[in-house]
């Protein structure tokens, strides 16, 4: 194993420190216990945003504390949720008085963690609504969930939630906007190559050179098969077609196409892979009016990427183009 670590049960602590102090402007840093929040704490009046998850998968979820976006993230072991004691606290310092909405992936220790830690805040009197996100066609179960995984299209809900906490709805408003676009984003991805967990010091699943897994989850979790190595366009195709029938997407709508990167691909490929999945839609009669591009939900230095679609209207929309100001994501 080649990494740039020194001792690997110190990664998150030493990567959060960097983090803190590359990005100071932004967020502050919280260690005992870990978590990050944005600069000057709460925002009073306005919603609290929380999400966080098992480290990995940066710059989700630390990067997107800021203007716009998360007020806190709350960053566990790699792969690894963070632990309700962790979580709690990152609520208490998130409530401006309007109370904090946490945006939970679904992934079982995530969700069991994050129920009890709004238990906990509540005893303080932080009034906390949770929303799931479930936007993975690939598998209803996997060996992390009950249902459908929590991957890229959380990057979504977490911009367009934020936009409507920041324009001053209320906690049931901001809710409802990260409801619907829950409702509205699907995912689907692919991997070229497994990752290595620290900790562990192997890759985390064995791949040929001449094979790829589709419909991985971010842990490297396989999906629903393997096959032989194929061109990029037929692998985006692939991964393209299950999210566009899921969404039942028809002729003449509008939506947000985002191809994420899972950590050790080239942006250059990444556009290969848009490119395609671009011609696909368009071929369906769909509009794409907003585009991402870009590694921002990872797996590690895994090789592969992932395809978001998300249905848009006219104030999904509206808020997606709300200014924003954090580490990884900013207009």
């Amino acid at each position: 194993m080649k990494k740039l670590l020194n001792d690997p049960a110190n990664a998150v602590v030493e990567s959060v420190e960097g983090f803190a102090a590359a990005h100071s402007d932004i967020v502050e840093a919280h260690y005992d216990p870990i978590y990050v929040t944005r600069v000057g704490g709460a925002v009073q009046g306005k919603v609290g945003l929380v999400s966080g998850g098992g480290s990995g998968h940066e710059p989700l979820h630390a990067g997107f504390v800021g203007q716009g976006m998360l007020d806190a993230a709350v960053p566990g072991p790699v792969f690894t949720s963070p632990t309700p004691d962790q979580i709690a606290p990152a609520f208490v310092a998130s409530n401006g008085g309007a109370g904090v909405l946490a945006i939970v992936k679904n992934y079982t220790g995530d969700v069991l963690n994050f129920e009890t830690a709004v238990e906990l805040a509540e005893a303080e009197d932080v009034e906390v609504a949770s929303v799931v996100v479930n936007d993975d066609v690939a598998v209803e179960d996997s060996l992390y969930t009950a249902g459908r995984r929590g991957v890229a299209g959380t990057v979504c809900v977490e911009k367009i939630a934020g936009a409507a906490a920041d324009r001053g709805d209320d906690l049931a408003g901001v809710a409802a906007v990260a409801g619907r676009v829950v409702a509205n984003v699907r995912s689907m991805g692919v991997a070229l190559t497994a990752c290595t967990v620290p900790a562990s010091g192997r890759p985390s699943f064995d791949l040929p050179d001449d094979e790829v897994e589709i419909g991985i989850g971010i842990h490297g979790e396989p999906g629903r098969h393997r096959i032989g190595l194929e061109p990029a366009d037929a692998i985006t195709q692939r991964l393209l077609d299950p999210v566009a029938d899921d969404l039942a997407l028809a002729g003449g709508e509008n939506v947000l196409l985002f191809v994420n990167g899972m950590g050790g691909t080239p942006s250059s490929e990444l556009y290969v892979v848009y490119r395609q999945a671009r011609k696909l839609l368009e071929a369906r009669g769909v509009v794409v009016t907003r585009s991402l591009v870009g590694n921002y939900v990872t797996s590690l230095e895994m090789q592969g990427a992932s395809v978001t679609v998300l249905r848009l209207d006219d104030e999904l929309t509206t808020l997606w183009d709300a200014p924003v100001h954090t580490a990884a994501l900013r207009w």
